[in-house]
């Protein structure tokens, strides 16, 4: 799944459109909170979870500087304190959508 549009909708949010009936709205934070790389989500090593080495993120690391298409299948997103590991792909933002919808689709 592909999204017809990702814009900031203001200083704190981020919509993505999916499709006329499907948009996913995100704060900043939610963002930088989900970001997947490794040094944020921690990785598996050999059978064994290594938790990420990730310090208190301030305030500038919840401002976008930068949202940059990765191929066609994901963004990477430039943070205001320097972060750009992560790897958002289209199916990793959909599965983490907040909406009503989806949201009582995860908890069944």
């Amino acid at each position: 799944m592909q999204p017809q549009s990702i814009k900031k909708v203001n200083q704190n949010e981020v919509e993505i459109t999916w499709n006329a009936e499907h948009k996913s709205i995100f704060t900043l934070k939610q963002l930088r909170d989900l970001c997947p790389c490794a040094g944020c989500q921690g990785e598996n090593i050999l059978f064994q979870h290594v938790p990420p080495g990730r310090e208190n993120v301030g305030e500038e690391g919840y401002v976008i500087k930068a949202i940059n298409q990765v191929g066609s299948y994901a963004v990477q997103i430039v943070w205001g304190d320097g972060h750009d590991a992560g790897i958002y792909t289209w199916e990793y933002l959909n599965s983490k959508c907040f909406c009503e919808r989806c949201y009582q689709k995860n908890e069944n």
